[in-house]
């Protein structure tokens, strides 16, 4: 990973970053699909391969974001679909918001290319997730 910092605070950062993530054990996808299993199985299935919801809705495929989205997992939107940023707006959004519920701890995920403070939850999820990926079909 390459970084590219201006001036004093890129500086500040980048101690800051290296002093908080010399300590921080990083969750992995075990510990990520405990969190999915806890939150997301009753939707998207406990393989994660979505369905049929009550009301005619379908929970889509998690195991195919990277395949969709031309074989890289896009960490910003889906971070951002899971903790419900600009989620409300539309009334027939199904997907609950989740970021209140995944506060506390934070780890730092690379978002794009920046690392950026996670709720460790999230970042577990995000972990669970990426393990799962798996080719389209045909």
């Amino acid at each position: 990973m390459t970084w590219f910092v201006k001036g004093a605070t890129g500086l500040i950062l980048l101690a800051f970053i290296a002093a908080c993530t010399s300590d921080i054990s990083m969750p992995g996808p075990r510990e990520g699909e405990g969190v999915f299993l806890d939150n997301c199985a009753a939707c998207h299935g406990v393989r994660g391969e979505g369905g049929e919801l009550i009301g005619g809705q379908t929970a889509p495929d998690l195991t195919l974001i990277a395949a969709r989205s031309d074989g890289e997992l896009p960490v910003a939107e889906v971070l951002s679909k899971i903790d419900g940023y600009g989620q409300g707006h539309s009334t027939d959004q199904v997907m609950p918001e989740f970021g209140a519920l995944f506060a506390g701890e934070t780890v730092p995920v690379d978002v794009d290319g920046t690392l950026t403070p996670t709720p460790r939850p999230l970042a577990a999820l995000l972990a669970y997730l990426e393990s799962v990926q798996r080719p389209l079909e045909g």
